[in-house]
Parts: structure tokens; C-alpha cells; sequence
């Protein structure tokens, strides 16, 4: 969805996966670009992440955050990049929102870029992105493609690392409802690709007059679509980003971008199964563009206004910061997670 956050940084916070309330931030020197706003973030290893984000601005780290390589990537000098895979500290997929619409691979740390994907239809606007093993996914917002009057979420997919792309058939593309839901391109976290062995393909989030929950079967039978009760009825609200804890409970968060305090129907959560959702007895802070599962009852959720976290499954929300971040990811040791945010700062929260 085409909206628009003009200043972000990349802000590191440190913890121990207990979320000890007594946690301080302490902001460290970067030399991140001031000027770049960064909404995409993989992180490969305890040591390796790498962010993406606006005016071409694409970052690597291999030691955990001390240190960063920045780079802006040649031709796209004005290119928002809302989100990024990495397979290694070599080897990163970059997505390129629109006007036209592109995917970038480098495999040799972004010192070099190639095209590897290409959409100039009008209205294209991809979103985000997953990816399982050298199998991934991309979604867009909906589009014309026929002449039936329908719009569709725009996917496509690969099996080879991201080498080469294609479109999945006609009527696997999910029909969208008219111009009353779009897919908000805040944090890369809103589409879920799922392994082979899982009767479904991959499942995705809504945003705007409407907002869903989306499963889409390997077979259409097993398509399944929820409302969920996170504040939505107009373009800026809806759901932003989703969790799934690897057994059966999904969480969402959002709320509306134009309202950042607001606290009313911002997260729910759910079993994979069941059609009743679970709202926050207390919620988070206000609205929230990203959400991700640690382990067991543990979440973490940010938003531009602060960041958030759980110990009982979404259930209660503390505050851990007043600092706004628009992504958040979590490293392979469960003890580290990331974030991206405002005005080139990177801080560590510590026990």
C-alpha cells in the first residue's frame, strides 16, 4: 500500500529472552544514513543482518551490529527497497516497490546488483516478500489483470534462490475486495511462505476498508479467509504484520498509521483453525507495523511510537521503549533482536 514514512535509522536492541522490565537503552554511534528510511531487515546469523529501505539505501552488518557497510545501490538512487531476503553475507534479494516494480540479487556482499525481476504494468506495487530455503514468494497490491473487473493480489514465485520469477496462474491469484483492501508495505512481515509439507502455499495479511487473515491451499479447498477485529474501515488501518509461533497460534498487529497512539483493536491473535480471535486485555502502545514470535509465549512488536512486549501470548503488552521503529526481527539464538528506526541511531537494550 502506498504510503509514505520519510526518516528512519537502524536501532539494535539486545536482550534476554526473559524481557526483564528492568531492561536499559543505550544508544550507540553508526554511521547509518541519516536520510534513508529502512522497512526491510533478514538477518542470516547471530552475526549477520542486512537492512534495506529508501534512496537506495541497503545495509550489512557481520558482527552483530557493531559495525555496518552502507551502500546505495547504482541506478535506484531514488528507489524505496521495503524489503530484503539475505542467504548469507554475500547473497541478498532486494524488492523494489514500483515505478517499475523490481527484484535485485547480490552475491557479492552489494557490491554488485542485477535485475532479476521486472513488472512495469501501471498500479504495480509489491509489498513483501518470504522466503524457505531457495523456495520464496512476493505479493503486490491488487491489480487489473483481465477483463473481468476483478482486481488481484499480484504473486509470484521462485525456486531457485531468487535467480528467476514467475507468476503463479490466473486463478491462483487471490482476488482482492475491489479497491476496499491493499497490503501495507510497512515491514516485510505480512506474508508467510510455508514448507512443502504443509497443505497450505502461504498465508497473508489486508489492510484498508477491510482487513483479513488469508490462507491459500496448495489446493483451493483448503483456501481459507478471516475478518479480523484489528481497527480497519479506512486506508491508513487495518492489519500490518502477522506472527505464526510454528504450531498452530497466529498473531496480528496494527491499527491506523495516521493515529499512532491509538490503542483500540490493534492485535489479536487466533488458532490456525478456529474462527474466533483473541483481542489484548492490555494491548500494545499504539499502532504497531511489525510482530514477531520468539519462543514459546514470547512476543515482540514495534511501531512508531515505540516498541512492545509479551510474555503470555500477546494477552499483556509492557512498553520497552518510547523510540518508534518501523521492523523488528529476531536472531537464531532467541537472545537478540533487531530493529530499524528513526534518525541513523543504533542502541543496545540490556539486563
Amino acid at each position: 500500500m502506498k504510503y509514505h514514512f520519510l526518516r528512519i535509522a537502524v536501532l539494535i536492541f539486545c536482550w534476554n529472552i526473559g524481557f526483564s522490565q528492568t531492561a536499559a537503552l543505550k544508544l550507540l554511534t553508526t554511521n547509518a544514513p541519516a536520510n534513508a528510511s529502512f522497512r526491510g531487515m533478514s538477518i542470516v546469523t547471530d552475526n549477520v543482518i542486512w537492512v534495506s529501505g529508501s534512496k537506495g539505501n541497503v545495509g550489512r552488518s557481520a558482527d552483530a551490529g557493531k559495525t555496518w557497510q552502507w551502500m546505495v545501490v547504482k541506478n535506484f538512487e531514488k528507489i524505496d527497497f521495503r524489503d530484503i531476503h539475505a542467504f548469507d553475507s554475500m547473497t541478498a534479494i532486494i524488492m523494489a516497490i514500483d515505478n517499475p516494480a523490481n527484484i535485485l540479487k547480490t552475491t557479492d556482499g552489494g557490491a554488485s546488483w542485477k535485475v532479476v525481476y521486472t513488472k512495469t504494468q501501471q498500479g504495480m506495487f509489491l509489498d513483501a516478500m518470504d522466503f524457505n530455503g531457495n523456495n520464496g514468494i512476493c505479493i503486490g497490491d491488487p491489480i487489473a489483470l483481465d477483463s473481468s473487473g476483478k482486481k488481484y493480489f499480484y504473486v509470484i514465485t521462485t525456486n531457485d534462490a531468487g535467480e528467476s520469477w514467475q507468476a503463479v496462474s490466473m486463478d491462483a491469484m487471490p482476488v482482492a475486495n475491489r479497491d476496499e483492501e491493499a497490503i501495507f508495505s510497512a515491514s516485510g512481515s505480512n506474508i508467510f511462505l510455508f514448507d512443502k509439507g504443509s497443505k497450505y502455499h502461504y498465508a497473508f495479511v489486508t489492510g484498508g476498508k477491510m482487513s483479513h487473515l488469508n490462507f491459500i491451499g496448495k489446493n483451493k479447498r483448503h483456501n481459507k479467509s478471516y475478518v479480523t477485529p484489528v481497527h480497519q474501515g479506512i486506508a491508513s488501518a487495518g492489519v500490518f504484520s502477522m506472527a505464526f509461533d510454528g504450531n498452530k497460534n497466529w498473531y496480528v498487529v496494527g491499527g491506523d498509521y495516521k493515529q499512532p497512539n491509538n490503542t483500540e483493536n490493534n492485535f489479536a491473535g487466533k488458532q490456525i483453525n478456529d474462527a474466533n480471535w483473541n483481542a489484548a486485555t492490555t494491548p500494545p502502545n499504539g499502532y504497531r507495523s511489525c510482530i514477531r514470535w520468539m519462543q514459546k509465549n514470547k512476543l515482540i512488536s514495534c511501531g512508531t511510537n515505540g516498541v512492545d512486549m509479551s510474555n503470555d501470548n500477546g494477552n499483556n503488552w509492557m512498553k520497552a521503549s518510547d523510540t518508534g521503529f518501523n521492523v523488528c526481527m529476531v536472531a537464531p539464538n532467541k537472545k537478540l533482536v533487531f530493529f530499524a528506526g528513526d534518525k541513523g541511531r543504533i542502541g543496545v537494550l540490556t539486563n
